[in-house]
């Protein structure tokens, strides 16, 4: 499956639709963006879409192939023209952009210590990451908060 953003104002992701490989695929069985684009287009009257791809993560392809715009487009993600790249929604009004990844940053860099007793949430007030303790509940079979 191929999967196409739908690109609304100021560029934002409003929709992620799923079109089967062989809509896109041309004349000579290869994959062209502009047929998935046309498919849509006709399908919902919206001419504004961009293909992502499910196997794309901070720049990354999971199964080893071209990594397409960076990141998975999310509802919500932004779609950067320049950059030709998917980008999410800034967590926090400190958090950097990060050019090659295309993925927000802290402005420290998380400790490695979560595990299921202990994580880390930013606190955007300190500007750092605070610690939380879990213990688990054996009744809910769940992890709760200290």
């Amino acid at each position: 499956m191929a999967s196409f953003a739908k690109i609304g104002l100021n560029s934002k992701v409003i929709e992620v639709q799923s079109v089967v490989n062989e809509v896109l695929h041309d004349s000579n069985g290869v994959e062209q963006e502009v047929n998935g684009i046309d498919f849509l287009t006709k399908l919902t009257g919206w001419s504004i879409w961009v293909q992502t791809s499910y196997n794309t993560n901070a720049g990354v392809h999971s199964k080893g192939g071209t990594p397409l715009r960076k990141n998975h487009a999310g509802i919500g993600y932004t779609y950067d023209e320049e950059r030709d790249a998917f980008i999410p929604k800034k967590p926090y009004n400190s958090w950097i952009l990060n050019e090659e990844t295309c993925q927000w940053e802290a402005p420290t860099p998380k400790p490695n210590e979560d595990t299921n007793e202990i994580r880390y949430e930013w606190n955007e007030a300190n500007l750092s990451w605070q610690q939380k303790n879990y213990t688990y509940n054996e009744e809910t079979e769940q992890w709760d908060l200290i």
